[in-house]
């Protein structure tokens, strides 16, 4: 007798997902399928495609092996479908029932989609998170401003991570003043582990260098871990090698060093190869067992129980329409080196190119050189949050719109930050050996060869000085762009309109 038709998507590669805890292994049918309008929604990565078509066929396998039956369709199938609600509705048919359980997508677009449905779907919570959608409201509610600081101390709280009694461990419940050394002169952990690639990963290749070979991105060497047995030992050998000077280096940058301490686990945890607790609970035990630093421990940990649990709930908080904000009126299209086009900018090339062939950067190199020139430079930000989404293996709606829309372009108005972050080239400098190997000049501020970034950093405060002058944390900025003389002032405004102008143009910036 078959029961129910049991949802499994591609980020939900958890053996205990919401709907496959719910379901009864005897009689209810799995479905999983790898669809064209999930691929191709955003020009994504070849290698996010490849890892997430080739970690559900080896999911789909062990739901087999544990006694599950799965309706599985690939894409290179003879009647491949083109969406989740189309791959439901077939497999309805062909098992004789309507009954669906699903576990609630990461995205509003795919919430929609099922509910649309001619279906009788039921879609459940997905409680592989800390918060539940109802705590999150629950702290939200009555608060004028909704910050990270405040949350994370919940967060700390309910799971009793490094935490002495009621009291955060070593006093404090933040060590992020200890995290910002600038870049050391050499990297002495080997960065990701990597794997070879088996037969269902081959075919895979195979697949998606056929289909999406045109996409932004290097499909091959294709090393990501596609199994959960894998990606806990990417977990343990970042705990074991990265972890100790994670938290001194987490935000520097360095010249052909594409992942420094980082652990290069983000995009097994967002498609459930992994779990937030398990992450947590092993750096944790570093700290414990006195091989890592309780400063690096804790950041390492802020960013998973922290920072990502306030972004998903910001991200269901706000609404459907977050991703169509644009509070700034940005309105130039995505530049042509954001898709590796020429620029004589080095921290931006360094950027895309690693992002063109890893899938990857870290949140510096996002936040501060990719994101922070779209901010300065006025891009679009649905054009920006398009491009993120589309480019790193990570990146699925929930995380990755507010960390756009909200953290880097300031479009949703001050719901994730409370000023823009935007920031001259010596924030780069500072932080990098980037400007070193430029061929502008990081120390020049107007004139030739001046940073662009210096130029767009002024124009930027410029143009926005109705909205900003009256920010308590920018009245600085304010003060030293007044005390500048008119004719200073009127050279970086004219440079920085001719450098967007020359972008604008499709010329090499």
């Amino acid at each position: 007798m078959v029961g129910r038709l049991v949802l499994v998507l591609g980020d939900q590669l958890s053996p205990d997902i919401a709907a496959l805890k719910a379901a009864d292994k005897a009689q209810d049918i799995v479905v999983m399928a790898e669809v064209s309008n999930e691929a191709s929604y955003v020009p994504h990565h070849p290698k996010k495609i490849a890892f997430l078509f080739s970690a559900m066929r080896h999911f789909a396998q062990k739901l087999r092996q544990d006694g599950w039956t799965v309706d599985y369709t690939q894409l290179d199938a003879d009647t491949p479908h083109g969406s989740i609600a189309a791959a439901l509705i077939a497999a309805a048919d062909r098992h004789g029932t309507s009954k669906v359980i699903a576990t609630e997508p990461g995205e509003w677009r795919l919430i929609q989609h099922l509910n649309d449905a001619p279906l009788d779907l039921t879609q459940m919570e997905d409680d592989r998170f800390i918060a539940t959608h109802a705590e999150f409201e629950a702290w939200a509610e009555g608060r004028k401003q909704l910050r990270l600081e405040w949350f994370y101390r919940e967060m700390r709280r309910k799971t009793g991570l490094l935490m002495d009694g009621d009291k955060p461990s070593g006093g404090k419940w933040n060590f992020d003043h200890d995290n910002r050394k600038p870049a050391p002169g050499e990297v002495d952990f080997s960065g990701p582990l990597r794997f070879e690639p088996d037969a269902i990963t081959s075919d895979v290749l195979d697949l998606v260098e056929t289909r999406f070979g045109g996409n932004f991105g290097t499909l091959r060497p294709f090393w990501f871990a596609v199994t959960p047995e894998n990606a806990r030992l990417s977990l343990t050998h970042f705990i074991d090698g990265g972890l100790t000077k994670f938290g001194d280096y987490q935000d520097a940058m360095l010249t052909d060093e594409r992942f420094l301490w980082h652990s290069i686990l983000s995009m097994y945890l967002n498609a459930g190869l992994l779990s937030p607790l398990e992450i947590c609970r092993a750096a944790e035990a570093a700290w414990q067992k006195g091989t890592a630093p309780l400063n690096a421990v804790e950041g390492f940990i802020r960013q998973i129980i922290g920072w990502r649990e306030f972004v998903r709930g910001i991200y269901f908080h706000e609404g459907p329409d977050y991703t169509s904000r644009n509070a700034l009126a940005h309105d130039r299209a995505l530049p042509a080196l954001y898709w590796g086009g020429e620029t004589k900018m080095h921290c931006l090339s360094q950027a895309v190119a690693q992002t063109r062939e890893d899938a990857y950067a870290h949140h510096i190199q996002r936040l501060m050189v990719t994101g922070n020139f779209a901010l300065l430079a006025g891009i679009h930000p649905h054009e920006v949050h398009e491009w993120y989404l589309a480019v790193y293996a990570d990146a699925y709606e929930w995380v990755e719109a507010p960390n756009t829309i909200g953290m880097s372009q300031f479009a949703d108005g001050g719901v994730v930050g409370s000023k823009p972050y935007v920031s001259s080239g010596n924030y780069i400098d500072r932080m990098s050996n980037y400007c070193k190997s430029c061929a502008y000049s990081v120390k020049t501020k107007a004139g030739e060869g001046a940073c662009p970034f210096n130029l767009l950093y002024w124009h930027f405060l410029d143009r926005h000085r109705d909205k900003f002058q009256g920010n308590p944390r920018m009245g600085n900025m304010y003060r030293t762009w007044d005390r500048m003389n008119a004719d200073k002032r009127d050279t970086i405004v004219a440079q920085a309109d001719a450098f967007l102008s020359q972008m604008d143009a499709g010329r090499p910036v």
